[in-house]
């Protein structure tokens, strides 16, 4: 008989924008060994760090850099240390975002903007499936119609990292549509991201945590 493979320890980074208690059901519910906290420590030693965000990009990333979570995660993934951001969390990874006519300054891990999401409804609320590379580690074991349940305004419309040096495996990159294409989540080595929320996703989004967490 084989041994048991020891649980993992997540830390949903709680610095006041985000529904953490849904993401710590979630993770959880497949197996995590969950902790709500903003402690440093906690927050790097954790296995994997969970970042979720809700309401305005700007919001989020003043709250993120009062508690030193731009410098958190920055450390983790100069180390190699997986990190996950959900939503806003997601959107914050990128270069900047625009909101309003404001621009701010994001964490600058992938190039791009977060800019208003054209569409005839918006915001873009329900459940909608997603495009993902067939070499997608983060949708492995779901079919092509899994749907996964959305809720914003704003998003990435183009993807611009291109990667030249065929020994760094580019990013995977899966698409969503509403009104036009969108980026819905990225896997990049230590980095997932999703613009979703698999904790409010069902049985979809319990498959793919339990993929990030296989990971750790």
């Amino acid at each position: 008989m084989s041994a048991a493979r020891p649980t993992k320890t997540v830390v949903v980074f709680d610095y006041g924008f985000g529904n953490v208690r849904s993401a710590e059901r979630a993770l959880a519910r497949v197996g995590a060994d969950v902790e709500i906290t903003r402690d440093y420590d906690k927050a790097m030693d954790a296995d994997g760090l969970l970042v979720p965000g809700v309401g305005a990009f700007s919001a989020c990333m003043r709250g993120l850099k009062d508690a030193r979570g731009d410098w958190i995660i920055g450390r983790r993934l100069s180390g190699g240390r997986p990190v996950m951001g959900i939503c806003v969390g997601m959107q914050i990874l990128f270069e900047r975002g625009i909101e309003h006519g404001v621009e701010t300054e994001g964490l600058d891990e992938w190039p791009g903007t977060v800019e208003p999401l054209r569409a005839p409804i918006v915001p873009h609320m329900g459940w909608n499936t997603v495009d993902a590379p067939a070499d997608s580690q983060a949708f492995k074991g779901l079919d092509a119609d899994s749907r996964f349940y959305f809720v914003h305004s704003y998003a990435v419309r183009a993807w611009s990292l291109e990667v030249t040096n065929p020994a760094i495996r580019a990013p995977r990159v899966t698409w969503a549509t509403h009104g036009e294409p969108f980026v819905a989540a990225v896997e990049n080595r230590a980095l997932w991201a999703t613009q979703f929320h698999p904790e409010k996703s069902g049985d979809a989004g319990a498959q793919l945590l339990t993929n990030w967490i296989e990971t750790l």
